[in-house]
């Protein structure tokens, strides 16, 4: 990972995050953002359907 020195007068902050952190992010805003996943959490969660890992659910569909 290359290193930077940033000097001089900013407007704006800035965090470091990690890779895996930042793509985490990117995946949760994106199913956030679909509106057909978050209806079909919505009735699942109103018919009292039983809450599964995410990783164990991928691991069985192979994806």
């Amino acid at each position: 990972m290359a290193n930077a020195t940033i000097t001089g007068k900013h407007q704006a902050g800035w965090i470091t995050i990690s890779i895996d952190e930042y793509e985490s992010m990117k995946e949760t805003i994106e199913v956030l953002s679909d509106v057909d996943i978050m209806k079909q959490l919505e009735e699942g969660k109103k018919e009292g359907t039983k809450i599964r890992d995410f990783e164990d659910l991928a691991k069985e569909l192979g994806i």
